[in-house]
């Protein structure tokens, strides 16, 4: 997708990022296009593909070998089957190479994995002292999948479905298999198990969405570098022709028992990527997540909290980036695992702008807002391709159409109930000295 050279049909929009909504319709993101802008959301592309790289692999690891392990004291321990786990999107053998590197983990991340910030040690201890890749943080995004559910798609209501609970018990029974104890508990309260499976599942789903997303934020790194990638729109463009390329990837849910395979959601139930799994995360992650205790209260009386799941509005997208060390708003736990990874034109760039080294966290959380805005608003030009008209359309009609979707795409941001107006990022990140 190529920045629209038509002259606009229409008539200015009024709508208060009027701006933003012609910028939309000329090909372009929510993101001002400008090199220092471009500069931060790649280096930042490449710096969450890095421990994404960890989290996918041990998101399938946890959904398929863990599975309802009451005690999983090492669910975090990968091991080195995941490890040289081929990613299906990199390598020779990919079955649809998105990126030119290595199928197998990233060497910066299992350089990382051997000695953290500290030096080489026991897996253990690295565990203990928290100098590890903090999982915690991608466990909080598919628990917030998890918990925003109907988000469209048919993965959602599967989980409901008596096939399902058919496909459940025969993997719970097989994994608890000679076990009396858990047999009985299972006997007992048979939904508390069935949810437990349920979870295991989105662990599953969102495993098989960052899969892609790794490889994809890996060549963006790798074209800008090449200078291929030059603009904001360009990097958009490519994270659209990703979208679609992908789009009917298989979203599934397989357990490993003692040799044998249970499809717990079978690939043969044809969930997509793009409708089970990318746009429930936008949704769940990007835009609503939950307040995490101590920013708003969860007391009913004081209503800071609203009443309905769809008014949550405490992702990336309206957080205030302060690090309080939490896997909620702001993702400071992530923020934590880019930071080892960032490029070094984005150090030297933090440490021209930074107030000092401690600051450098706050600032690699603003451009990780800004590239998540550029996500977001290729989501949005994905969308408006598939259900209405191409930008160049010479119906004005049809402009209008695709109009009303930015507007209605934007009106998400200027609510004035829950304090949405004020905690939407959108204002800015149309500025350049928003740090």
């Amino acid at each position: 997708m190529t920045a629209i050279k038509t002259a606009i049909k229409l008539p200015p929009s009024k709508h208060e990022f009027s701006e933003v909504i012609h910028r939309l319709e000329a090909g372009g993101a929510m993101l001002p296009d400008t090199p220092e802008n471009l500069m931060q959301i790649i280096g930042l592309y490449k710096a969450y593909a890095v421990p994404m790289d960890f989290y996918w692999r041990d998101l399938l690891y946890i959904a398929e070998r863990e599975f309802l392990n009451p005690l999983p004291f090492f669910k975090y321990f990968l091991p080195k089957e995941y490890l040289e786990l081929h990613n299906h999107y990199a390598g020779d053998d990919a079955d649809l190479r998105i990126w030119r590197g290595e199928a197998t983990a990233h060497p910066e991340l299992l350089a990382f994995i051997e000695k953290g910030e500290t030096f080489k040690m026991p897996k253990l201890l690295h565990h203990l002292f928290h100098d590890r890749i903090n999982m915690e943080f991608a466990e909080a995004c598919m628990r917030a999948m998890l918990w925003h559910r109907g988000m469209g798609g048919q993965f959602d209501p599967y989980l409901d479905s008596d096939e399902y609970k058919a496909n459940a018990d025969k993997a719970i029974k097989a994994y608890f298999q000679g076990n009396p104890v858990m047999l009985g508990l299972y006997k007992l309260f048979p939904d508390m198990f069935l949810e437990q499976c349920r979870q295991m599942s989105y662990y599953a789903n969102l495993g098989l969405f960052w899969e892609i997303m790794a490889p994809v934020f890996f060549e963006m790194s790798d074209r800008y570098d090449e200078g291929t990638i030059s603009s904001v729109p360009e990097a958009m463009s490519f994270l659209v022709n990703g979208i679609f390329a992908i789009a009917g990837r298989p979203i599934y849910h397989h357990v490993y028992i003692r040799g044998e395979c249970y499809e717990i959601v079978p690939k043969s139930k044809g969930f997509m990527w793009l409708y089970e799994a990318a746009l429930p995360y936008v949704e769940a992650v990007f835009y609503r997540t939950a307040p995490f205790r101590g920013t708003k209260s969860y007391n009913a009386q004081a209503r800071q909290v609203p009443e309905d799941q769809k008014d949550f509005h405490y992702g990336i997208l309206y957080a205030d980036v302060f690090p309080v060390g939490t896997a909620g708003i702001p993702p400071t736990l992530l923020m934590q695992d880019m930071l080892h990874f960032l490029p070094s034109y984005l150090v030297d760039y933090y440490s021209q702008h930074c107030r000092g080294e401690e600051d450098m966290l706050i600032q690699l959380g603003v451009s990780f807002q800004r590239s998540m805005y550029c996500v977001t608003s290729a989501v949005i030009q994905a969308l408006r391709t598939a259900l209405l008209y191409p930008l160049d359309d010479q119906n004005p009609k049809h402009l209008q159409a695709n109009r009303d979707f930015f507007e209605m795409q934007l009106n998400r941001f200027t609510r004035s109930d829950y304090n949405i107006r004020d905690a939407a990022r959108l204002g800015s990140i149309q500025k350049q000295d928003y740090r």
